[in-house]
């Protein structure tokens, strides 16, 4: 069955999104591939929809992260 996305054989180009900032600048970069049509716009959207995900699961974890610190420090606080 073809499909219409691309699969790359060989070595993938590293791409840093370990944190809010460096998932930000790779959905511009997408958007501006996309833009000056270098990406399909329906590969553009799915890459950009991925990575809006992967920025959620980032603010998640951040919270959860913050929430226990501030736990932790509350706790010390009661004794």
């Amino acid at each position: 069955m073809p499909t219409n996305t691309e699969i790359l054989e060989g070595l993938t180009p590293r791409i840093n999104l370990s944190t809010s900032d460096d998932i930000r600048r790779e959905m511009a970069r997408v958007y501006l591939e996309t833009r000056f049509n270098k990406i399909l716009p329906n590969n553009g959207s799915k890459l950009v929809y991925m990575l809006i995900n992967i920025l959620k699961a980032y603010e998640v974890t951040e919270i959860e992260k913050r929430l226990v610190e501030l736990e932790k420090a509350h706790l010390k606080g009661d004794k």
